[in-house]
């Protein structure tokens, strides 16, 4: 050896000491060459190899930088298996464990029957090849890839690991007395690796083992290393932060503690071991195990829910409604309150030429009439007179037909949103929450309507202030109540009272009112036009109204008079020139008698043709005892009975002369001679001393007592004045004179007040107001297409805005939720039941075909449940339709808000609720997947599917205001989407041109998302035949015609359907319920 050449180096004998074999392989003592393992060649075991494990001795080392690999094998020396550990199916990131088996057939005798075994679990010899991931060792390395490569061998029970860096080895170990476990959950798989004696050798001149100074990890592996180690990996279906390799050494680890931060070396590993289709180890999945605690838990918390619910709603229900203290005012709040009442401008309204036609028939022709601040204009007239048609024309409240007139403000024409602004009207039927108390009603109205910059304690004030006057304040507590709730609630005449009292409190410059005493007795229907009355003199405003038949001194506070007939005026003027003016065309009111009475019968005798009363006793009946008054005559008092409607079959002449010269037959009877006739010729009852009390026994009347006729004689109003009118006793020859004219009665009443000086001066008074106005501004409607002037001279003040409003009626909402809390308990209770019902019914689903049409059952069933129950949803409006579409008239606030409001508080506590609480008790008792992800995507699924369906319904009412429509229409609907659901009808086997309809399905997007959810990552086994015979849930989701990867498409398209359908709900409200009258 001493002569040998420089240029010849020495043969390599791993017999001689100067030689040893890396790897710790072995030496052949017969050749003295290295035994390598797989993987690895060269003399001396230090190289890797390429080609593949199927070339057996035939591979060779590498002579570039990296190997190339033969098809279906990866790894630094071509050992491993292209693909990635995963759980369940194979992974298809990069590629897969074995593309086929064909890698592993080249490996058998036969060339064929070769299974890639990818379970990380060695079988009979194991490979892996891993990627470090502690993220110092990787800074550390920067571009230089570190690796773990590690392989086991089941007959001789030991291990070898290498450590590479870019792929050049930089040490490696062998372990011996291995043993090695794994265990599959039905989740989880994991593999371990637990080795009792460990060796490690540093190549010299690596990295970490002295390469260009680097550190020398060769004293450190030989001395320190000794065991015991491990090599363990854990992969979770779906994946979790926990999945990984790690490889574990005491000493090794307190180097990698020290200079790295890390416990261990981390790795994620990939696996393959070629074997015999014989050879796979037997694997079936376990059955899944229910925890029942858990079950018992979530059932057992969302009974304490509901129970907690009921309390908290019988706790709220049971106390006391006044949860309102004293009020604090502040200096300034007495100065809020005068700002409110005296800051508006007064407003005179003048109106002439008002005409209405609808569907071409005339309701009301040649109306005018003024009404100043500071003064009441009442409208009367019999009943059909068209009063309330009159009043919303007045109040431009939104009417069907045609309306024609002339409107001025003030002498000036506004608006119809300006105008709005500064009037209040109350309707004659009340409309309010029941569930409400009388203050929390008026005060809702404050402070929704009353200025914004106006403090709550001086609103609060107002509302005592309107309490106090209208009577009402005894009752602030108590709730409105109806007839069909739980309790009837506050009286008829105490809701007129409320009604009114919500507009009072706005203290508008007009305000109108629909009969505004009825259903009062007269005590209370004084107290309401003496308010009325108040707020009109003291605060300048003006009060217009329509009333029928009030009593005497509530007609002594009127300033002004409309008297209608047929839409036709008969009077409109002064009410103190009332009296004279009828004394002046001859129908004067009889002594003891209320005008107002006398006015509204004269009204209702008016619309027919004269006619002839016959003598024959047909209307009043002589016989041997006097006169008799019919049965209808005898009523009352202060009624004149109808006798107009008598006709003649003969006419005769129009006398001007005597009227005993008349025939005795037939007479020409006027109206007043009705009246006058029908008034004077009752009888006297012999037993009483009522005055004027009628009978209808036949007898003779005692004569007319003038004392004692003055004594019971009624009171007349004050301010009547004329003479009194002749009266006509027992003689029915002496009849007043026959009224002159042609026509009906009412057209000579008509004509008479359009000729007369009351008429010409009401016109005289709205063209001097007109003309005021005119000169002030320079012209009318200059500058203004509308016709309508600037706000300035007349204008409201600035309400409360969106946001504000919305916190309002939101409590509003809460409150009438809670204190009619059946229907939230109802929902919440059917949840809990169905759900138990439910979990009960599919226990513990398996894997198989029948758990999977156990699945679709389930989901089908649920669907269709919150489906079906969010046909409630249809009432959310129907209930409230006339108190919104009134409340939006008169200014309330702006539909949005209520809107808002209202979806708000019925999607959380009816939409949101349920559809979790049945999740949480429905997942855990029937074993779907035990996974947090796809719990939430299952409630997120239910959630959305209950919102859509809630928001169509929500819709249907809107649109149909008749319930039984909006019911059976949103059935339909419901059904239909059900057919297209994927269960009924396979996706396949619908005809072409009606696949687009299962695009308007919100079950086929419910229920496809939970089938996916749930199915696509199992594999189904089904036992035939003595086999078992595996499908992957994919597979069988293909066939069912559903999309293996929409399950977010589908949770878009829920989404959209609740967006869209609540847009267009609100469109279809703001649209449609809108008021016309």
């Amino acid at each position: 050896m001493a002569d040998r050449p420089d240029e010849c180096p020495p043969c390599f004998n791993c017999l001689l000491p100067a030689f040893q074999c890396a790897q710790f392989a072995t030496c052949d003592k017969y050749n003295g060459k290295c035994s390598c393992p797989p993987g690895f060649g060269k003399e001396d075991c230090s190289e890797p190899v390429c080609g593949s494990l199927a070339d057996g001795k035939k591979r060779l080392p590498r002579s570039e930088r990296y190997c190339e690999c033969k098809e279906g094998w990866q790894g630094i020396n071509c050992n491993g298996k292209i693909t990635k550990r995963s759980f369940g199916t194979p992974s298809n990131q990069g590629a897969t464990v074995c593309k086929t088996d064909q890698a592993c057939n080249a490996m058998l005798p036969e060339g064929k029957g070769g299974v890639c075994y990818q379970q990380g679990l060695v079988v009979k010899e194991n490979y892996q090849v891993c990627d470090v991931t502690n993220r110092k060792i990787l800074d550390q390395l920067k571009d230089d890839k570190p690796q773990v490569t590690f392989s086991c061998n089941a007959d001789r029970e030991d291990c070898n690991f290498q450590f590479w860096v870019d792929q050049k080895e930089s040490f490696y170990c062998a372990l011996d007395d291995c043993s090695w476990s794994g265990h599959n959950g039905y989740d989880t798989n994991s593999t371990s690796y637990n080795c009792q004696h460990i060796k490690c050798q540093c190549i010299p001149g690596r990295m970490l083992c002295g390469e260009d100074g680097s550190i020398d990890l060769g004293d450190f592996l030989k001395d320190d290393i000794k065991g015991p180690s491990s090599f363990s990996c854990l992969s979770t279906e779906g994946g979790s932060r926990n999945d990984g390799c790690k490889f574990q050494e005491p000493k090794m680890n307190e180097l990698i503690k020290s200079v790295f931060g890390d416990e261990s070396i981390t790795l994620n590993c990939q696996s393959g071991e070629c074997l015999y289709e014989t050879d796979v180890p037997g694997y079936q999945r376990p059955i899944k195990e229910i925890n029942t605690p858990l079950i018992a838990g979530v059932i057992a918390g969302c009974a304490l829910f509901v129970v907690a619910a009921i309390l908290l709603v019988w706790v709220l229900s049971r106390r006391s409604y006044r949860r309102y203290g004293p009020i604090h005012l502040g200096d300034d709040s007495d100065d809020e309150a005068m700002k409110l009442m005296a800051e508006h401008k007064p407003a005179a309204l003048h109106f002439g030429n008002v005409s209405y036609q609808l569907n071409g028939r005339h309701i009301l022709s040649g109306i005018q009439g003024v009404a100043q601040p500071g003064q009441l204009l009442a409208i009367m007239g019999a009943s059909g007179a068209g009063k309330t048609t009159f009043l919303d024309i007045l109040a431009r409240k939104n009417k069907r037909g045609i309306v024609e007139g002339d409107f001025y403000v003030n002498g000036e024409k506004f608006s119809d949103a300006e105008f709005r602004s500064v009037v209040g009207f109350v309707d004659q039927e009340d409309t309010m929450l029941p569930t409400l108390t009388v203050h929390e009603t008026i005060l809702d109205s404050a402070l929704l309507r009353l200025p914004r910059d106006m403090s709550l304690s001086a609103k609060e004030q107002r509302v005592y202030e309107v309490e106090k006057q209208l009577g009402i304040y005894g009752i602030r507590d108590q709730l409105i109540g109806s007839e069909d709730g739980n309790g009837r609630g506050i009286s008829g005449g105490e809701r007129r009272r409320v009604g009114i009292a919500r507009e009072l409190v706005t203290s508008p410059s007009i305000l109108f009112l629909d009969e505004p005493t009825s259903g009062l007795d007269a005590f209370n229907a004084f107290n309401v036009v003496e308010c009325l009355v108040t707020l009109a003199k003291q605060y300048n405003r003006t009060v217009i109204f329509t009333i029928h038949q009030p009593r005497s001194n509530i007609v002594a506070l009127f300033d002004q008079l409309i008297l209608l007939a047929k839409g036709r005026t008969v009077y409109s003027g002064e009410f103190s020139k009332c009296q004279s003016y009828f004394d002046q065309v001859g129908y004067s009111c009889p002594p003891g008698f209320n005008i107002a009475d006398y006015l509204v019968d004269l009204t209702m005798h008016a619309g027919t043709a004269h006619s002839l009363l016959p003598e024959d006793g047909s209307v009043l009946d002589d016989d041997r005892s006097g006169l008799r008054t019919l049965s209808s005559s005898t009523r009352a008092v202060k009624s004149i009975a109808s006798i107009s409607n008598m006709s003649a079959e003969h006419s005769i002449s129009e006398g001007t002369g005597n009227p005993a010269l008349r025939p005795r037959g037939w007479r020409r009877n006027s109206l007043k001679q009705k009246q006058d006739r029908q008034l004077y010729t009752r009888k006297k009852s012999s037993n009483t001393d009522i005055p004027g009390s009628p009978r209808t026994e036949d007898g003779v009347p005692p004569p007319l007592d003038d004392t004692a006729a003055s004594t019971h004689q009624w009171l007349r109003l004050s301010r009547q004045t004329g003479n009194v009118p002749p009266q006509v006793f027992d003689d029915p020859h002496q009849l007043p004179p026959a009224a002159t004219g042609t026509g009906t009665d009412l057209d000579i009443l008509v004509d008479n007040y359009a000729n007369s000086d009351v008429a010409r001066s009401v016109h005289e008074e709205i063209q001097t107001a007109v003309s005021r106005a005119s000169a002030a501004n320079g012209s009318i409607n200059s500058g203004r297409p509308d016709n309508s002037v600037h706000a300035g001279s007349l204008k409201g003040y600035r309400r409360v805005g969106w946001i504000r409003q919305f916190s309002i009626l939101s409590k509003r909402t809460w409150r009438n939720l809670y204190r009619n809390p059946m229907l939230m308990l109802t929902h919440y209770a059917i949840a809990i039941l169905l759900a138990v019902l439910s979990g009960f019914l599919f226990y513990g689903l398996t894997d198989d075909i029948k758990g999977f049409q156990n699945r679709l059952g389930l989901f089908f069933f649920i669907l269709a449940l919150f489906g079906f129950s969010t046909l409630t949803t249809l009432s959310v409006f129907s209930t409230e339709r006339l108190l919104f579409v009134r409340e939006r008239a008169n200014g309330y606030y702006s539909p949005i808000t209520y809107f808002a409001a209202k979806v708000i508080f019925d999607i959380v506590p009816l939409r949101l609720i349920p559809p979790i609480i049945l999740g949480s008790i429905v997942y855990p008792m029937t074993g779907l997947v035990p996974a947090w992800p796809q719990f939430f995507k299952f409630l997120l699924v239910l959630v959305l599917f209950n919102l859509a369906a809630a928001a169509i319904c929500l819709f249907l009412g809107i649109v149909f205001k008749d319930g039984g429509v909006a019911n059976l229409i949103g059935s339909l609907v419901m059904l239909f989407s059900l057919l297209f659901a994927g269960l009924l009808l396979n996706h396949d086997a619908i005809p072409n041109p009606a696949l687009w309809l299962q695009s308007l399905s919100i079950f086929h997007y419910g229920f496809e998302a939970l089938i996916v959810n749930e199915v696509k990552y199992l594999t189904l086994v089904d036992h035939k035949y003595g086999l078992d015979i595996e499908v992957p849930g994919a597979s069988i989701l293909s066939s069912f015609g559903f999309d293996v990867s929409a399950l977010w498409t589908d949770v878009i398209g829920l989404t959209i359907f609740s967006a869209v359908f609540v847009v267009m709900a609100y469109g279809a409200m703001h649209l449609l319920l809108v008021e016309r009258r």
